[in-house]
């Protein structure tokens, strides 16, 4: 294989490295290699930092570009974080997913790796670590509908629950996902989105759903893409943000933005930093917080305040200033998600 690898090389340097590629992960297959190994191929064959996130797993590895582990980022319980839209990705499962962490045009060796690592990845969680059949289940969208629709009398709703694993007094909770999807689950466990936006409504009883399906997509409102033009959290449950959720009930949608809005909105064209900028000196505590999470240094973040004041009309220099841009920020989200 090895020589049959260097002439093809010669002959077609992609077709040669995706043959090494090939040849590479049928190797681990054989020595039954784990996910580390599996992310660490990534990242060695590519040369870009590689992630795998199994949020209904409460899996996260981390390989960076010199091929050693990120510490403490495995078996975590907060697995709500998917990768950057522009990132190169490919779906495990369902849920699962593995990225480069390296935008830009694919190249051949870059689809060939995601592609056999994912196919890999999905034997090895399948051997060591299968989902019980209720948490693989797919659920079904009519009897969904059921049990989320208020209309729908007590007796039929818990009738649609049962067939759905949920007994009455089952502490469960309703999920709006970005694509349309709903989803029921039990319990604190984390949702299995992957990298898909969602609302996440408030624990509840099967008769509460409702309540709770109305709470999932207020929350969705207030999510973002996470990216330097939509930026925010992508998860957001509503137990977190109650008082947000009554501000989303009262901005319907085409309601016309308030002028804080439309402020935000022409300082964003000012420059490509400001709305990221904007959403982390709403969210941090002190400037120093804020250039950290920026990864710029504190008269960066200065410079850009003062910038930004301008644009917007008004001081960001005290807590009646940022409490304007936030609200600002949360509006221009159900604006956006409306």
């Amino acid at each position: 294989m090895r020589d049959l690898t260097v002439r093809l090389s010669a002959l077609d340097p992609d077709a040669g490295a995706a043959l090494r590629v090939v040849s590479y992960f049928d190797e681990l297959a054989a020595g039954h290699a784990g996910l580390h190994a599996i992310v660490r191929g990534a990242t060695s064959l590519t040369g870009s930092p590689a992630r795998f996130l199994d949020a209904r797993r409460h899996l996260r590895l981390r390989v960076n570009s010199a091929g050693e582990n990120e510490p403490g980022e495995d078996d975590v319980a907060d697995g709500s974080s998917g990768p950057d839209p522009a990132w190169l990705s490919a779906a495990v499962d369902d849920v699962a997913v593995l990225w480069l962490e390296r935008s830009g045009p694919p190249r051949v060796v870059d689809a060939v790796v995601l592609e056999r690592a994912c196919a890999l990845a999905r034997s090895v969680l399948e051997r060591t670590r299968p989902l019980a059949a209720s948490a693989s289940r797919r659920q079904d969208a009519d009897l969904l509908e059921v049990v989320l629709d208020p209309r729908t009398p007590r007796d039929d709703r818990r009738r649609a629950a049962r067939s759905l694993g949920l007994a009455p007094e089952t502490p469960c909770r309703a999920v709006a996902v970005v694509d349309g999807t709903a989803l029921v689950l039990t319990g604190p466990v984390e949702p299995p989105l992957g990298s898909r936006r969602a609302g996440v409504g408030p624990v509840v009883t099967v008769d509460e759903l409702p309540g709770s399906w109305v709470a999932a997509r207020r929350a969705l409102r207030l999510t973002a893409e996470g990216t330097a033009t939509d930026p925010g959290p992508r998860i957001v449950h509503a137990e977190a943000v109650q008082g947000l959720l009554l501000l989303a009930a009262a901005v319907p949608a085409g309601a016309p933005p308030v002028p804080d809005v439309g402020a935000v909105e022409r300082a964003a064209v000012l420059a490509p930093w400001m709305l990221r900028t904007l959403d982390v000196l709403a969210t941090t505590s002190s400037r120093r917080a804020a250039a950290t999470e920026l990864a710029v240094h504190h008269s960066t973040v200065q410079a850009r305040v003062l910038t930004a004041q301008r644009a917007l009309g008004w001081e960001l220099q005290d807590v009646a200033g940022l409490q304007r841009l936030q609200l600002a920020l949360v509006l221009r989200r159900l604006h956006r998600n409306s």
